[in-house]
């Protein structure tokens, strides 16, 4: 490992080299506002491929010209081959950094961003800019007032994006951004997007542009609190039959958690029938899962209507909650920003600086102090673990939209769910919290690792941009190598996540998924990230069939036990039945024996075999009263013992 570096305060920006100056003729004239006008041509989406860059010189490969991409993340040592920026070689007198956009295309902006290091300042504050049709000859971008090359401020830290519009858009194949000055004691870094529109080539010279996206016809476009309010009433009144707008609490600020509900019996639980959930939106800036559960309900209610044979069983069989904006207190901040203005972190948060993802009750810990005990499953139950009394107290740091989401599980039996995310391309399952105290990262399975694993890879082999065999690693790891899934815990722990909470306080099952390198694409690219999740998003919510269901009723009276437990050989983790009775035990396929017990009823054991065809496969179970039950509700009633309850209660008491 290498010896960390010590980092010393960045000092104020100065000339880099001595032939350079910028006095007032040669800045730039500024108009007071700027908003881009062009879409982002692809280097943080990966749309432009690492031959599509080039430099005039890199420090090592883990600073070449591929790592120049807005919002690139490092590694975590310097040195390696996935450090945060495109640097240059010192002694490289002048330094640029070229994209190639293969087409003729209308340069219209730049925006930058210094070196993503926990270890290092580097950032550029100032370039120049230049455009090519042959990568020979090149004229440079210049400034109205005074014709001569236009020199344009740039950073001032490392990661606020800084947006630049050109004067006069260029129309070119190349371009180039040469540094001028940069950080004192710093080195020539940069990460970059290019603003960028596609030019008809009436000649044919050129390869036609690919055209991305969807032909569902869908609003394709990004939505704040009002828009999306709006967007899900109108859902609610194309298909009233299926849908119901419901909240479940609000914010910080106050908005309100909207959650759609899809259905052939909106508004109440069938029995028999599961639900799952998608949740959107837990960190604001990463916008794109709410943009898919918003075109989700779209195509849902379109196809319902159209009669699609798989939406209409999936609505039929299933009832399907969407939450796509759980943190809108955070959007709203980023959207204000922008797509490409809003950097890696910014909107992250709730309004109070809470990470919704850390701020669960952190069930992992009494449960493993248990199990090392000895405790589990006899004394302390495996499942359905109570809040700590520390997280019920009205000053504990709960964030409201965290309460809202606990009640939210409590009040409704979800078996199956999916928490979407941004900026990495992969799908991580529990455990998300590292067993060993205070380790970095450590694989740490549950006991239904082979469920997890079978639910992550059904996400990820039916991605379009996880199963492309030529992308590229999105920042510094290749999970492709891994079939794009892999343990939470092992990747990074998450104390108090979400997913880990879900499967050790209800009986749902829920994963991650990292949908888009870019964490707030462009509208223009929401087209294609359908398409890349269209067919995930619907074959993960079938997943719900999978393994065995039931109902446990009271054998004489027919009527469905509430709370009973629901265990399987082998497998260390136990769930319970609805109010109904009926309950739902995700499994892979395989010979299992299943135990149901309640309170009050003798158990009841048996075989049940999950096939690899469509299930859930029926396992019910009647369960007998126990005498001591039977004599407490003949008490509770008023009535006599009969005598041969009687006689069978002293003998049992003879044997004590």
């Amino acid at each position: 490992m290498k010896k960390r570096k010590k980092l010393t305060p960045p000092r104020p920006p100065v000339t880099a080299r001595a032939s350079v100056t910028t006095s007032p003729a040669r800045t730039l004239d500024l108009p007071e506002k700027q908003e881009p006008d062009c879409p982002p041509l692809g280097l943080e989406s990966l749309r432009v491929s690492d031959n599509q860059l080039d430099a005039s010189s890199s420090q090592s490969f883990g600073l070449g010209p591929h790592r120049g991409r807005l919002n690139i993340q490092s590694g975590l040592e310097d040195g390696d081959l996935f450090d945060g920026a495109w640097c240059a070689e010192q002694q490289d007198a002048e330094p640029w950094l070229q994209v190639d956009a293969r087409h003729p295309t209308r340069f219209s902006g730049i925006i930058t961003q210094g070196r993503n290091s926990i270890w290092r300042y580097d950032w550029v504050t100032s370039y120049k800019v230049q455009f090519s049709n042959d990568s020979l000859t090149w004229w440079g971008s210049k400034n109205r007032s005074s014709g001569m090359d236009a020199v344009f401020p740039a950073n001032s830290d490392p990661e606020t994006p800084v947006l630049n519009l050109l004067p006069e858009p260029q129309v070119a194949r190349f371009i180039r951004l040469l540094p001028q000055t940069w950080l004192q004691g710093g080195a020539s870094c940069l990460r970059a997007e290019i603003l960028a529109c596609p030019v008809s080539d009436p000649n044919g010279l050129f390869p036609e542009v690919p055209v991305l996206g969807s032909s569902d016809t869908l609003d394709f476009r990004h939505h704040d609190y009002k828009a999306m309010r709006k967007l899900m009433k109108q859902v609610n009144e194309q298909c009233p039959n299926i849908t119901r707008v419901y909240s479940i609490g609000k914010s910080h600020q106050g908005l309100k958690l909207y959650v759609m509900e899809m259905s052939d019996q909106p508004g109440e639980h069938e029995l028999g029938e599961p639900e799952v959930r998608y949740v959107a939106g837990m960190h604001g800036n990463e916008a794109l899962g709410r943009e898919l559960l918003l075109l989700l309900m779209q195509f849902l209610c379109r196809e319902f209507l159209r009669g699609d044979p798989r939406v209409t069983r999936l609505l039929t069989e299933t009832r399907i909650h969407l939450l796509p904006s759980m943190n809108p207190d955070g959007y709203e901040t980023a959207f204000r920003r922008g797509s490409e203005l809003v950097g890696w972190a910014e909107g992250r948060w709730n309004h109070q600086g809470i990470d919704l993802n850390h701020n669960f009750a952190d069930l992992n810990t009494p449960l493993w102090e248990a199990e090392d005990d000895g405790l589990v499953p006899d004394t302390v139950p495996n499942h359905h673990l109570p809040l700590p009394t520390y997280y019920t107290l009205p000053n504990a740091t709960v964030a409201p939209e965290t309460r809202a989401v606990i009640k939210w599980m409590e009040r409704i039996p979800f078996v199956l769910s999916a928490n979407l995310h941004g900026g990495e391309l992969v799908v991580s399952y529990p455990f998300d919290m590292t067993r060993t105290p205070w380790a970095a990262r450590e694989l740490t399975p549950t006991p239904d690792e082979a469920v997890f694993r079978w639910l992550s890879t059904v996400y990820a082999g039916t991605n379009w941009a996880m199963q492309d065999p030529d992308r590229r690693p999105c920042h510094s790891q290749d999970f492709s190598s891994y079939g794009n899934i892999i343990n939470g815990a092992d990747w990074h722990t998450v104390p108090g996540s979400m997913n880990d909470f879900s499967y050790l306080h209800t009986n749902c099952f829920e994963v991650t998924v990292e949908l888009s390198c870019d964490k707030f694409p462009h509208e223009n690219e929401l087209r294609q990230e359908w398409e890349n999740n269209k067919d995930a998003l619907l074959t993960y919510l079938e997943q719900v069939r999978m393994g065995i269901a039931g109902v446990v009723r009271d054998k004489d009276t027919e009527i469905g036990i509430a709370d009973a437990v629901i265990a399987v050989d082998g497998i260390n983790h136990d769930v319970t039945t609805a109010w109904g009775g009926d309950y739902w035990r995700l499994l892979t396929p395989g010979d299992y024996v299943v135990t149901a017990s309640a309170e009050g009823y003798h158990a009841a054991t048996r075989n049940c075999r999950v096939t690899f065809e469509e299930g859930p496969v029926p396992c019910n179970f009647h369960l007998t009263k126990t005498p001591k039950q039977r004599l407490r509700e003949l008490l509770a009633a008023g009535a006599k013992v009969p005598p041969d309850l009687r006689r069978r209660l002293e003998r049992l008491r003879g044997q004590n």
